[in-house]
């Protein structure tokens, strides 16, 4: 694994950037920048379990490692999702035991947003384009209005 860290700057508060990452009607337009349908599936509680998951259902199972409301996030991965099912274990999936951490970082009035991912080599392309389209569309959703 690899960790790579994707960060922008928007103009708003942090409290507003919070709003636009976890609100769940927020979160599937931002998101589907990994792709269409993509959604969470959570009670937003720290140490609960949420689930990162596509159209198909298919996806990621995590837990809430910690969280600090307009300041930090960060996501333990448990496993993957396949047709439903959860599939956790080190044996069983490459993403288990890796983190993807959102920290919001007040900057001159701004707000620094930061997520550091581990990511597997078989995924660095990826991210890579896909998470810069996902870091604009949070910024346009938090400086509307």
């Amino acid at each position: 694994m690899k960790k790579q860290v994707y960060t922008i700057k928007i103009a708003v508060s942090r409290k507003k950037v919070w709003e636009v990452l976890w609100n769940n009607d927020t979160y599937v337009q931002w998101s589907a920048a990994f792709g269409e349908g993509s959604r969470a599936e959570s009670n937003w509680e720290e140490g609960d379990k949420i689930f990162f998951l596509g159209k198909d259902d298919d996806g990621i199972v995590s837990k809430i490692a910690r969280k600090i409301p307009y300041e930090y996030m960060s996501f333990q991965h448990l496993g993957e999702v396949h047709k439903g099912k959860e599939v956790i274990g080190k044996e069983e999936s490459e993403w288990c035991g890796a983190h993807e951490n959102y920290r919001l970082e007040p900057v001159n009035g701004e707000t620094l947003l930061k997520v550091d991912m581990d990511i597997t080599e078989d995924y660095i392309d990826y991210f890579d384009k896909t998470w810069p389209l996902a870091m604009e569309k949070i910024k346009e959703l938090s400086e509307a209005d």
